[in-house]
């Protein structure tokens, strides 16, 4: 078996394989292509996505600079906006669900390398998937560990840090990240997006 095939099946991996070093430079060129683009070139910036991920829905709008480790392992649904500055290390499977923001800076790290000094310099690497949910808001500067999952209608302060599962529907911030309060009917303000100047 591959190191890149016990990657997938979330086994231990050694992280110097050279298969894995060739994947990240086939991955580096595609985001450092994307992030030379320009605004208008919304139809080169969907074709480099979808070379880049292993799957990205529609309406995705994703702002430079952008940086991964492999692409491959990051799953994008619909209408999800990504801000400046996002960097999302992918050797597990990180799955980002629809309409879902990530704030400007937000670092998601599904690698875990090996406690153990020795198992570490010799490459252990141990992936573990991050799974966001639909209508996600994750605020700038967070950074979302690995193994972890964040549910649906979720709002994640900005600089918290996740270290463990966040269920749906509460606003939670802090570092480590802790569940505040649920977000209820009293948290709407009134906008319908109908409204026009």
């Amino acid at each position: 078996m591959t190191e890149w095939e016990k990657m997938q099946k979330g086994q231990i991996y050694n992280d110097f394989d050279a298969d894995l070093f060739n994947r990240r430079v086939a991955a580096k060129k595609l985001f450092k292509e994307f992030n030379r683009t320009e605004d208008e070139e919304v139809e080169k910036r969907k074709e480099i996505m979808r070379k880049l991920f292993k799957k990205v829905g529609e309406r995705v709008w994703m702002e430079p600079n952008f940086t991964c480790e492999f692409g491959k392992n990051i799953s994008i649904g619909n209408d999800v906006y990504i801000n400046f500055g996002c960097t999302l290390l992918d050797c597990g499977q990180i799955t980002i669900g629809n309409n879902t923001l990530l704030g400007p800076n937000v670092s998601m790290y599904s690698a875990n390398h090996s406690l153990d000094a020795e198992e570490r310099i010799a490459g252990a690497l141990i992936p573990k998937d991050i799974n966001i949910g639909n209508r996600v808001w994750i605020g700038g500067g967070s950074t979302i560990l690995s193994g972890v999952s964040i549910g649906d209608d979720v709002v994640i302060g900005a600089g918290s840090v996740v270290t463990r599962d966040i269920p749906a529907g509460v606003v939670a911030a802090g570092n480590p990240c802790r569940v505040l309060r649920k977000i209820t009917e009293k948290d709407k303000v009134g906008f319908s997006g109908k409204d026009t100047l």
